[in-house]
């Protein structure tokens, strides 16, 4: 019995010793990975930067070193930022080693106001009179937007080419949360403020339907007009194409309509790139691709580093999600970015980029007031890129201007609570029951086993009529209007960019270079750089910091014992930011 023991002992402590071994060669092993790839990129002359597009591009590149390592249960999705697309375009304008751009997008995973700045860029570019050459094999409606811009678009004989409109669709959840016994209980303001329709409707209401028509119509009219400015056809026959669908239409038909320039195989391109670089035949072209060529420094005028700065303030996601992902705000994190920049004083002018439908409306408030305090020690402009919605709105309302792209979607002022009651669904669909003990009359009031009562309803309702009012007098502040205008333009309802401008809720159009060019003018610099908010952490640095946590719970567990989960209940009560958190009930600017 000893020597099992003896022999199980030694098995386990072996097990042990080679897990560690293991998890220090692997960290070994990824270090070097990771190392490699940030090694600095050389470009070499008669280069041509390529842009695919295929990652999902967000607003800023992340730091994640795995998202382009193909190891499986490390990589991360695959995305491109934003930031590093234009960056690199703008780069490639003065870079004598580049001798221009070829597009090869098929479906762009990025918003239209995205993919719009993406084409102004590329219009800036061709000033520098280097070539933009697109090739497609299976052009999407975004992907054709961007690539309408290029010298000259080609098509492969066989490809294929989206036209056919924008289409909005909605799903609605009232019938099947009937069948299922649960109930949602909706208190709001606004008529316009759709995102709880789907629990209570079966179809659009007429509010909603009037307003996505006209925010739709707005979008497309716009991508329209740039297509046929770039491509010289008329909108009314874009939309004629548009109406016949253009995606299962043959090459040919799409090159006779003026779509194209030329049908040509992936080979005659090569061919093509060969002649406008100056490579020989028997050469391969050189190609960079965002990733890498985000690596090369960008030119220096020579003046060293520049003191004066310009922050930008990326707000990227839900506001205070519940799920608290990397790529959502975190009201308190993005808070402290603002004030650190307001009180930097080598930070002369502020960019808030924001691209976010909303979220909590106490994070939202939070996130307003120091946008308000930065306002009123320095320029604060706010960048809005595809979607800067209900809360993403009530952050812009305190800066000193609001620029929008022409195809972002922004309004939406109005807040709305809901409260499930799953009751139905507990006792006749499942069978379990409830019994309540309260000391007071409303003890319970977020059960979410009963509906409200009518003194609860009109409690709650009387609540969330003070939270719109807040947020309308905030941007009646900011705006310089009436509260009674804001309330007009307000009621929960979505605007195109035009419109916004039209209204008052947005001052220009203008995608991020558009808002630093603004700040640098309003600051009065001559030379400055960008200081990025909030700071990136170091993923891989996050990653060890998580295995010497795990460690030193472990630790923690063995010494504890069965006092263990007293500690965990401790540091839960110690981390949790108030009584609203764990409450069933959020006040949201969705």
């Amino acid at each position: 019995m000893k020597s099992f023991l003896k022999y199980t002992l030694a098995t386990i402590v072996g097990v042990m010793i080679a897990g560690f071994l293991m998890m220090f060669l692997s960290i070994g092993i990824l270090s070097s990975l990771v190392s490699m790839g940030e090694q600095p990129v050389t470009v070499k002359d008669k280069t041509v930067l390529m842009l695919r597009l295929e990652d999902e591009i967000i607003e800023r590149a992340n730091k994640n070193p795995f998202n382009d390592l193909d190891i499986p249960g490390i990589s991360g999705t695959r995305q491109t930022g934003l930031d590093e697309i234009l960056a690199c375009i703008e780069k490639a304008k003065t870079d004598d080693h580049i001798e221009g751009i070829y597009l090869n997008p098929s479906m762009i995973n990025a918003g239209l106001a995205s993919v719009e700045e993406i084409r102004n860029a590329l219009i800036d570019f061709r000033e520098s009179g280097k070539f933009i050459y697109a090739y497609g094999e299976a052009l999407s409606q975004k992907a054709y937007y961007l690539v309408s811009v290029a010298d000259q678009v080609v098509l492969n004989p066989k490809g294929m080419l989206e036209l056919k409109g924008l289409s909005s669709q909605h799903l609605f959840f009232k019938n099947a949360l009937e069948k299922i016994g649960v109930e949602m209980q909706v208190i709001r303001h606004g008529k316009f403020k759709a995102a709880v329709e789907q629990y209570l409707l079966e179809e659009m209401s007429p509010e909603n339907r009037l307003q996505t028509e006209k925010y739709t119509s707005s979008l497309w009219g716009q991508m329209l007009a740039d297509i046929s400015a770039s491509r010289n056809i008329s909108v009314e026959k874009l939309n004629s194409l548009a109406d016949g669908v253009t995606t299962f239409r043959t090459a040919d038909y799409l090159l006779s309509e003026g779509l194209v320039d030329t049908l040509k195989y992936k080979d005659q391109v090569i061919d093509d790139l060969k002649a406008l670089t100056g490579t020989r035949e028997s050469k391969d072209v050189q190609v960079v691709e965002v990733k890498k060529y985000a690596k090369v420094p960008a030119p220096s005028d020579g003046k060293g580093l520049a003191r004066d700065k310009i922050a930008v303030i990326y707000a990227s996601g839900g506001i205070d999600m519940p799920a608290g992902g990397v790529d959502d705000i975190d009201s308190e994190k993005l808070s402290r970015a603002i004030r650190e920049a307001r009180r930097d004083s080598s930070v002369k002018a502020i960019v808030l980029r924001i691209n976010s439908p909303g979220g909590s409306a106490y994070g939202s408030e939070v996130i307003w007031r120091e946008v308000k305090l930065a306002s009123e020690a320095k320029p604060v402009i706010a960048s809005m890129g595809d979607v800067a919605a209900s809360g993403g709105y009530y952050i812009a309302a305190a800066a000193d201007t609001i620029l929008a792209d022409r195809t972002t979607i922004t309004g939406s002022i109005g807040i709305f609570g809901v409260i499930p009651n799953v009751g139905e669904l507990m006792s006749d669909k499942l069978g379990i029951t409830q019994d309540v003990v309260n000391t007071n009359e409303h003890s319970d009031i977020l059960s979410l086993t009963r509906p409200l009562t009518s003194f609860e309803e009109g409690l709650m309702q009387n609540f969330i009529e003070e939270g719109y009012g807040t947020f309308t007098s905030r941007v009646a502040e900011g705006r310089n209007m009436t509260q009674q205008a804001v309330d007009e333009v307000g009621q929960g309802r979505v605007w195109a960019a035009e419109s916004a401008i039209e209204i008052g809720l947005v001052d220009q159009y203008g995608g991020i270079s558009d808002a630093i060019a603004l700040a640098k003018e309003m600051a009065g610099l001559d030379r400055y750089r960008i200081k990025a908010l909030p700071e990136i952490k170091d993923p891989f640095e996050e990653w060890l910091k998580e295995l010497s946590g795990t460690a030193r719970m472990w630790v923690l567990k063995q010494e504890l014992g069965d006092a263990f989960p007293v500690y965990q209940q401790l540091k839960q009560i110690k981390q949790t930011r108030g009584v609203l958190a764990r409450m069933p009930f959020d006040i949201r600017l969705d």
